[in-house]
Formats: C-alpha cells, sequence, structure tokens
C-alpha cells in the first residue's frame, strides 16, 4: 500500500512537471514577447522622466541665466548712474559742503574765503612783506587754505562714517529677521543710530516721504557720502527691490565685506607707515636745513632771496621737490 502510494505520486509529478514544460514550451515566446514589451516600456518611461528631469534643468539654467543677465544688466546701470552723479556733483562745492557736515551756502563759503585772505593779506604787509609776495600770501589764504579745511573736514566725516556703517547695517539686519520691514528698518537707524551715520538715513528717510521709492532715495545717499561702501549698499538694495531674494543675507553679507574691507585698510596703513615717516623726514628735510642755515649764518642764505640767480635756483627746486613729494605720495598711497 505504500509502494502504490509512491508510485501514484510520482506518476502524479512526472505529470504535473509535464504538463508545466510543455506550457511552458507552449507559452515562451508569449512570455518573451511581454517581458520585452514591459522592458521596452520601463526604457521609454525612463526615458520620458530623464527628458522632462532635463528639460526642468534646462528651464531652471534659463530661468538662472534670465536672473543673472537682469542682475548684469541693473548692476551695469547702476554703475553707470553712479559714475554720471558722482561727475555732476563730486567737484561742485556744494557738493563738498554737504559731504563736510557743513550748513553754510557755497556764497558765505567764498565771502569767508575772500575775508580770511583780506586779513593775511593786512598782515603780510603789516610784517614788512613787499606788495607781490602779500598778494600771493593772500590768494593761497584765500584760495588754498579754506578748500583744503574743507577737505579735512569731509574726510573726517566720511572717516567717521565708515566706523559706523557696518554697525547699523548689523541693526538693520536683526530687524529685518525679527519681522520689520526695510522701511522701518531705516526709520529705527535714523532715529536711534550714531552721526553721521544717523543724519544720513534720515535723509533717506524723508527723500522716501516726498514720493521716491526705497532704491532711488538710497542711491541718493551716494551724493552726500561719495564711498564705495554706500554704493554697495545702494547696489544691495536695488538688486534685492528688482530680483527678490534674502534681504537680511545680503546685508549681512555686505557688513562682513565692509568690515574685511576696513581691517584691510588698517593693515596696509600699518604696513606703509614707516614709508609714509620716510616720505614726511625726506620732504621736510630741505626746509629744515634751510631754516637752521638761516638761524646760524643768515648773510650765507640771504643770497637765494636777493640775487636773481638764487630766485631761478629757489623755482627748479620748488618744482623738483614738488615733483618728488607727487611721487612719494602715490607710492605710500592704496586704494583698497
Amino acid at each position: 500500500m505504500f509502494g502504490l502510494d509512491i508510485n501514484i505520486v510520482a506518476i502524479f509529478a512526472l505529470a504535473v512537471l509535464s504538463t508545466a514544460g510543455l506550457a511552458y514550451g507552449l507559452l515562451f515566446s508569449r512570455i518573451e514577447t511581454e517581458k520585452k514589451t514591459e522592458s521596452r516600456v520601463r526604457r521609454v518611461q525612463a526615458a520620458e522622466t530623464d527628458h522632462s528631469k532635463a528639460k526642468a534643468a534646462r528651464d531652471r539654467m534659463q530661468e538662472l541665466s534670465k536672473r543673472r543677465k537682469s542682475v548684469q544688466d541693473s548692476l551695469k546701470d547702476l554703475e553707470k548712474k553712479q559714475q554720471e552723479q558722482t561727475k555732476r556733483v563730486a567737484t561742485t562745492l556744494k557738493a563738498k559742503l554737504v559731504q563736510a557736515g557743513l550748513t553754510i551756502t557755497p556764497s558765505k563759503f567764498y565771502m569767508f574765503s575772500a575775508v580770511f585772505g583780506l586779513f593775511a593779506f593786512v598782515l603780510a604787509l603789516l610784517g614788512g612783506i613787499g606788495l607781490l609776495v602779500a598778494f600771493g600770501i593772500a590768494f593761497i589764504a584765500a584760495a588754498g587754505l579754506p578748500r583744503w579745511f574743507l577737505g579735512f573736514l569731509v574726510k573726517r566725516r566720511l572717516n567717521k562714517f565708515l566706523e559706523e556703517f557696518p554697525n547699523s547695517l548689523d541693526v538693520m539686519v536683526r530687524s529685518i529677521k525679527s519681522g520689520l520691514p526695510l522701511t522701518d528698518a531705516l526709520r529705527l537707524i535714523a532715529a536711534e543710530g550714531q552721526e553721521p551715520v544717523k543724519t544720513e538715513f534720515r535723509k533717506v528717510v524723508e527723500a522716501q516721504q516726498v514720493g521716491l521709492s526705497v532704491p532711488e532715495a538710497c542711491a541718493r545717499m551716494f551724493t552726500n557720502i561719495p564711498l564705495q561702501e554706500v554704493n554697495f549698499f545702494a547696489i544691495v538694495i536695488a538688486i534685492q527691490s528688482q530680483a527678490g531674494g534674502n534681504l537680511s543675507e545680503a546685508l549681512g553679507n555686505l557688513s562682513r565685506v565692509l568690515r574685511e574691507r576696513r581691517k584691510m585698510r588698517a593693515k596696509v596703513n600699518a604696513l606703509s607707515m614707516e614709508a609714509k615717516a620716510s616720505a614726511v623726514i625726506i620732504g621736510a628735510l630741505p626746509f629744515i636745513v634751510a631754516l637752521l642755515v638761516y638761524l646760524t649764518s643768515p648773510e650765507y642764505i640771504m643770497i637765494l632771496f636777493q640775487d636773481s640767480r638764487g630766485h631761478l635756483i629757489l623755482g627748479i627746486s620748488a618744482v623738483w621737490m614738488s615733483v618728488g613729494i607727487f611721487v612719494m605720495r602715490n607710492m605710500i598711497n592704496f586704494d583698497i
């Protein structure tokens, strides 16, 4: 009975295997066709997916290219406008007075210069100096010294602005991150900032109140503060208003760049201080020697001022001294 059962099971298994083999043989071509079809469908789907991905990537690249071109065009336009504006206002006396933080008008400045020159002329005549030399002193006192003093005030105010400007940008970054809009951040600096940044941002806020947009108002600040750092700030605001983006991150990066520029400028000044001191000593040495010779042997050096040949020598020496000072000045001054 046990052997019969095994034979039946074996016959049944052989029948199943035979049926399976026959079915596989008959359906092999169909199975292969379905496999090839399924593989072809997967390849087509993969190709379509790759094509869509490539198209999406290409669209993104085109969008980035258009945005980059738009930013470049905006930068060129802004740079052109800034150059035109700088050429138009940077050399005028009115612009210099505003940059120095003075409230006087150009007419009052000219009046003060004329009074100062007249005062120097009178002092020169009372000191027994010749009329021609007195006129020269009066011209220098009227045309040279007031403008030199004005330039000194402008440079001092610009340096103060550079010291405080990065701190004001940090305050703006924190304000924008806390949820305040850009206009409120500008008003905050105009109300709570330090001079002279406070005054310039107040002018920006006042320009907005009369109808100017924020980028235009910030661009006008370059007229009063002709610094590259202010130009960078105006460009960042203009690009953000046109192309969008994270303004707090852009201003934070600008603040770091300004601090690094300041550190680099201080490092360059420290490294060139020895050369500047040498240039000052070399430039002042002829005058010091002439003064010492005059104090010890006045009759020995007065021939230079009394004889026509001495006048010629003094004129040639003045020209060469001016050339040497100009060359040394260009050698020790670095633009950052």
